[in-house]
């Protein structure tokens, strides 16, 4: 049977109409029945050291052609509907930025941000014809905040482009080798994306089934 945790509330929406999704061995997963975002509540998260020494031991090496192709699945329909010489933001780009070298390599100038590795605040002043975030927002502590940020950034008609997996249903979710990685915490589906392209005014595409585009109006 599902139990309100009233106690809590959702992180991207604020509501505090929430069910419990999952409990596991290690922690239990709420979904917002508005927003249907499910995610971690912050006692189960890891410490912001933990949290950088896991992302220390990723390899997201820009020369490598494993990575990049899998970046492309991004990359490649964002650059169609792009213009030339655009100004983009890689946001959460990691230690090893290969999708910003990949799109300045087709001519757009790319900005770097991460809160661990390219802290640079003054990102959030500046407007984006294009913003990018691949395997991210997964990551979010704040995703109320963090992507009013990112809407608020792009310009008009801009494009922001996001790669996370996507929730199914409760018996695949058991199952899903996303939920194993203790810095994951968000877990976004359609719903909850079409939740966000309403929110901000934006039209959605699925391009791919983990690849979603939003284009700013």
């Amino acid at each position: 049977m599902k139990t309100k945790y009233n106690e809590f509330h959702c992180p991207l929406c604020t509501s505090k109409n929430l069910d419990l999704f999952l409990e596991d061995k290690t922690r239990i997963y709420l979904r917002c029945i508005f927003c249907k975002l499910v995610f971690v509540p912050r006692h189960y998260w890891l410490s912001p050291e933990d949290e950088r020494a896991t992302y220390d031991l990723h390899e997201n090496d820009p020369l490598n052609q494993g990575y990049r192709q899998f970046l492309s699945r991004l990359s490649a329909p964002l650059l169609e509907r792009l213009g030339l010489k655009q100004k983009g933001l890689d946001f959460g780009c990691g230690p090893g930025p290969a999708l910003s070298v990949m799109m300045e390599q087709q001519g757009r100038q790319m900005d770097l941000y991460d809160p661990f590795y390219y802290n640079d605040p003054s990102v959030f002043d500046k407007k984006y014809d294009f913003i990018c975030a691949t395997e991210v927002v997964e990551h979010l502590h704040n995703p109320n905040k963090e992507f009013a940020a990112l809407f608020k950034m792009l310009r008009q008609n801009g494009w922001l482009g996001i790669m996370t997996k996507l929730v199914i249903d409760e018996n695949a979710f058991k199952k899903w080798h996303y939920i194993r990685d203790m810095t994951h915490i968000c877990f976004y589906g359609r719903s909850t994306f079409e939740y966000l392209a309403q929110r901000f005014n934006a039209e959605i595409d699925f391009v791919a089934n983990d690849v979603i585009l939003f284009n700013k109006k």
